[in-house]
């Protein structure tokens, strides 16, 4: 049996290095709270004048802004001059594909992560634990924290839109329900590119205040907007009700709750569709692994797999008749039984 060689034995460590470092992850994060990238949209720019028009120290900002050069995040044109590259491109915000409100730098998700193996021992989420306080009561009572995670979604929304909007027959329904729908944006895309639609935006009520991203669209004269905990009860009056990356806020008492509430009021015909990652078996990367995790830590919820929803639909009144892969998220479809 051959000696793994040196050159070997280090490969795995750099990658696991690379794997588990932090520092990368919080300067992007910190990058897009400043907006360096719109700063950058014009061509490079002294570290000095990027201070100034950011409100930052300046040496501070030079360390941050090698330490993402050396990852290929900008590049240092010339001594303390960056400029663009394509990995900074879609921080701006004028990008097609922004995310620079994808991930913002929030004290009260990385108190939580701080506190995670608080989760892996007693399978609570450690955010409840560190704040005194779950995630939705948080926000509620930090509406500065609530806009920033509010944005976050509509940035992740935007680039979930042009997957989902064609893979599934929208017009199939009269009246479509957008349960945890945020502020709108998701709804708003489906009801402009439907005009025979109607729609019900369900939220939280300090969420859907906001109805901006509705009256921009133009559908606001088709669209209902509610207040409310969906862990509790659904407005009546759909033929679709759709959940989009919120039914995995939910650990298996208050999901069957919900099932069972929008059970009550879907019509006969009706449909049901949870967006979300999924658990796929074997070792093979997928999204709902990762956020099976983040739930575990933020919200106490959990990623289930194809088996583990159609248990959940056969208990409360539905069957699992379709699941549609798309680009970004699978559309699970259900339907009364």
């Amino acid at each position: 049996m051959s000696t793994p060689t040196r050159a070997a034995e280090v490969r795995p460590v750099a990658r696991l290095a690379d794997l588990a470092d932090y520092i990368i992850p919080f300067s992007i994060r910190a990058a897009c709270d400043l907006g360096i990238a719109d700063h950058l949209t014009n061509g490079p720019c002294h570290v000095d004048e990027l201070a100034r028009r950011t409100g930052s120290h300046p040496r501070s900002l030079l360390r941050l802004l090698r330490a993402l050069a050396a990852r290929g995040i900008f590049t240092e044109t010339s001594p303390q001059t960056f400029d663009l590259t394509p990995l900074a491109d879609p921080l701006r915000s004028d990008h097609p594909d922004s995310l620079r409100e994808a991930y913002p730098l929030m004290a009260g998700d990385i108190g939580a992560w701080a506190g995670f193996t608080h989760s892996l021992r007693t399978g609570a989420a450690a955010f409840d634990r560190v704040h005194g306080e779950d995630y939705w009561t948080y926000l509620a009572a930090n509406p500065a924290e609530s806009a920033r995670f509010d944005a976050s979604q509509c940035a992740v929304t935007r680039r979930e839109i042009g997957a989902l909007l064609p893979a599934y027959p929208w017009d199939r329904f009269g009246t479509l329900v957008d349960v945890g729908g945020g502020n709108g944006a998701f709804l708003a895309a489906i009801l402009t590119a439907h005009p025979g639609l109607r729609g019900v935006l369900f939220d939280q009520p300090h969420v859907v205040a906001d109805t901006d991203v509705l009256t921009s669209a133009g559908v606001q004269d088709r669209c209902q907007v509610v207040g409310g905990d969906f862990r509790r009860a659904v407005p009546a009056g759909g033929d679709g009700y759709v959940i989009k990356r919120a039914f995995y806020d939910l650990d298996d008492e208050d999901a069957a709750a919900f099932l069972r509430a929008v059970r009550s009021v879907v019509a006969s015909d009706g449909r049901l569709l949870i967006i979300e990652p999924m658990i796929e078996p074997g070792d093979g990367f997928d999204w709902g692994k990762l956020y099976d995790v983040l739930l575990l830590t933020m919200r106490g919820g959990g990623s289930r797999s194809r088996e583990e929803l159609a248990a959940l639909f056969g208990r409360t009144g539905f069957e699992l008749t379709n699941v549609v892969r798309t680009k970004s998220l699978p559309i699970v479809e259900a339907r009364p039984v």
